[in-house]
């Protein structure tokens, strides 16, 4: 879920292109109706995803566990904006 107040726009999009792009797995990302290539930044944005959004994330490859255990981490962080 996207718990920071500004959803996923290009900041967010940037760190989970750069977490994503670490990775050897392919990374799909759907969200209302849509699924995107999660390793662009492009089609990330085109998600719309506001906070609260309940986006599905699937990993495919090598390193496809690891790489969305990372995701669930940067998405509970909040992408890093949250104020702790």
């Amino acid at each position: 879920m996207v718990i920071n107040p500004s959803g996923l726009h290009a900041r967010p999009c940037h760190a989970l292109v750069s977490l994503a792009l670490k990775h050897g797995a392919d990374l799909s990302i759907s969200y209302g109706g849509r699924t995107v290539n999660g390793k662009s930044i492009l089609e990330l944005m085109t998600l719309n995803a506001a906070q609260g959004a309940e986006l599905t994330l699937q990993a495919d490859g090598e390193g496809g566990a690891a790489l969305l255990a990372e995701m669930a981490e940067l998405f509970a962080d909040g992408f890093g904006e949250l104020q702790h």
